[in-house]
């Protein structure tokens, strides 16, 4: 696997964020085979080897890898721009937590705490799931940027959908600091989204390891 398909893959999982975000706020519910290796991958500090962070990404990305594809293109089509919004504030927030060494230390402790309940209850559990959100909650919550989420109230107001909301969050900024640790850039947003559109399809087509 080259950079280039690494930097897709990262972008690919800060877009599933994004997507599941955007899905829970207007319908109160996400699919579990989208929205658990996201989870997982909060748990996987310190991989051998990038595919142990996502694992397959035509398996467990392909929701991110196509609306990437779609975002990159000259007309995205059928993608609520809160998507996109969120994809971007997700960047923008993984870098104002990068100045903040202390709250990356909480944050890598709370995960660790976290990892136990994962481990017995399963990453996408209500228990882990509640103590991710509480996490991102007590730390991402206090900084001066803050990804404001919109949708139907009765959903955003239930407590277990806004748990999974910032649980899932929280893995968005996962995938931004490993986009950020392979070398992405905003800018490649700009020179980039040929090679981004074509590793997209590449993956979309690769065989599930």
């Amino acid at each position: 696997m080259n950079r280039n398909q690494e930097q897709t893959i990262a972008l690919a999982a800060i877009v599933q964020a994004a997507s599941l975000v955007e899905q829970l706020a207007r319908t109160g519910d996400t699919a579990a085979d989208a929205t658990t290796p996201l989870l997982k991958a909060l748990f996987v500090q310190s991989p051998e080897r990038f595919n142990d962070v996502y694992g397959s990404p035509r398996l467990n990305l392909s929701v991110g890898l196509n609306h990437l594809g779609s975002l990159l293109g000259q007309n995205p089509k059928g993608l609520s721009p809160d998507v996109t919004r969120y994809a971007l504030s997700l960047i923008h927030l993984e870098r104002k937590l990068a100045r903040q060494p202390g709250m990356l230390s909480t944050l890598g402790d709370g995960i660790q705490s976290a990892a136990r309940q994962a481990s017995h209850f399963g990453p996408a559990h209500e228990n882990t799931v509640a103590a991710l959100a509480d996490l991102y909650k007590q730390t991402l919550s206090n900084l001066t940027f803050r990804i404001h989420v919109t949708g139907n109230p009765a959903f955003l107001q239930n407590p277990h959908t806004a748990n999974r909301v910032r649980a899932i969050l929280l893995s968005g900024i996962r995938a931004a600091i490993l986009w950020r640790q392979v070398g992405g850039k905003r800018w490649h947003f700009l020179v980039s989204r040929g090679r981004y559109q074509k590793a997209c399809r590449e993956l979309l087509q690769s065989s599930p390891e």
